[in-house]
C-alpha cells in the first residue's frame, strides 16, 4: 500500500523556519516528479514548489527566495525548507508524488497533509 508520509509542520512566528519532510513507501518502483502544495481556509489548493526526477526546480512566486525545495532519491523523501516565514503562509501543506509502481502503472498520489500555522 502506497504511503506518502509527511512531517515537519507546526507553529512557528514569523521570519521563522520549518522544514517540512514528505517520505513515499509501498510498491514503488521509481518515482517522477515531486512536490508541496498548500490550502489555506477558504482558498483553493496551490502549488508551492516541485522537483523533477532530474533536480530541476519550479516554485510559486510568493514563495521564490525563501523556500526551497530539494529530494533524496536514495529515501524517496521530498523536503521543503521555509525560510522567512509570513502569516500569509499559513495553511495545510500537502506533498505530491507521481510514482510507478511494481505493477508498470503511474499514478498521482498525495500526503495527508501537515497544517503549517504562521503567527504575527
Amino acid at each position: 500500500q502506497v504511503q506518502l508520509v509527511e512531517s515537519g509542520g507546526g507553529l512557528v512566528q514569523a521570519g521563522g523556519s520549518l522544514r517540512l519532510s514528505c517520505a513515499a513507501s509501498g510498491g514503488i518502483l521509481s518515482i517522477g516528479d515531486m512536490g508541496w502544495y498548500r490550502q489555506a481556509p477558504g482558498k483553493q489548493r496551490e502549488l508551492v514548489a516541485s522537483i523533477t526526477k532530474g533536480g530541476s526546480t519550479n516554485y510559486a512566486d510568493s514563495v521564490k527566495g525563501r523556500f526551497t525545495v530539494s529530494r533524496d532519491t536514495a529515501k524517496n523523501t521530498v523536503y521543503l525548507q521555509m525560510n522567512s516565514l509570513k502569516p500569509e503562509d499559513t495553511a495545510v501543506y500537502y506533498c505530491n508524488a507521481q510514482l510507478l509502481m511494481y505493477d508498470l502503472t503511474w499514478g498521482d498520489y498525495w500526503g495527508q497533509g501537515t497544517q503549517v500555522t504562521v503567527s504575527s
